[in-house]
């Protein structure tokens, strides 16, 4: 077998049988080269296909990684993001950094209502920053609701039944603040997924959520019975 080949079917095992895992550092090239007794432009050149496959991340100056591979959410759902992650393996973690009474009305939510901000982890990393306002008129339990510990979104799907949802999805760049929360630069590619759902006519909560362009993906499926534009 061709030793790029090799090398690349071997490291590929490694990762999608779950003994190298998301984030695992892979061998340097010098490493790997030693250990297969081959040239380094012979490693390169496997990392490469692996990089282009998805597989693992080629960091300038810092080395290989094993990717984080992206999660799917389908467009016209509400996901709760912590089963998304955890459907992929990894470990979930909700940090919230402010949570506060809303100072005035804003996103066709008036006041009261809670504001609420704060970061999706997964495996460690940060995933989506979130910022979300709660509707107190109608979901007045919120108050009583450490969301500290837990995930506002996860709460009130468990909690509050929703009737009615709008999604707006842009591709945008994070402000300073919410690049840092990131982990990413300002220029990086990110996707906002801006969400309003009601109950009964009434608006339960609004939020914007904003991730990493490289670790979340949205899919919708069709079929040739359903109406619309070919």
């Amino acid at each position: 077998m061709n030793p790029a080949r090799r090398i690349r079917d071997e490291i590929a095992g490694l990762i999608r049988s779950g003994a190298w895992r998301p984030g695992d550092r892979i061998p340097t090239e010098q490493e790997l080269a030693a250990q297969h007794g081959c040239a380094r432009a012979t490693v390169s050149k496997a990392l490469s296909e692996l990089a282009a496959s998805g597989l693992i991340e080629r960091r300038r100056k810092a080395g290989s990684f094993v990717a984080h591979p992206p999660v799917h959410s389908a467009v016209m759902t509400v996901p709760d993001l912590a089963e998304l992650i955890a459907a992929r393996g990894e470990n979930y973690r909700w940090q919230a950094s402010s949570i506060e009474a809303a100072k005035r009305s804003e996103a066709a939510i008036p006041a009261p209502a809670l504001c609420i901000e704060g970061v999706h982890l997964a495996a460690g990393e940060p995933f989506a920053f979130e910022r979300r306002l709660i509707s107190l008129a109608e979901v007045p339990d919120a108050r009583g609701v450490d969301f500290e510990k837990e995930a506002p979104g996860t709460w009130l799907l468990a909690h509050i039944p929703w009737t009615e949802a709008r999604h707006i999805i842009r591709a945008v760049s994070p402000n300073r603040k919410e690049a840092a929360l990131l982990g990413v630069g300002t220029t990086a590619a990110c996707l906002e997924l801006d969400r309003t759902t009601w109950r009964a006519g009434r608006i339960v909560t609004h939020v914007r959520q904003l991730f990493r362009g490289d670790r979340f993906d949205l899919v919708a499926e069709f079929n040739a019975g359903m109406k619309g534009e070919g």
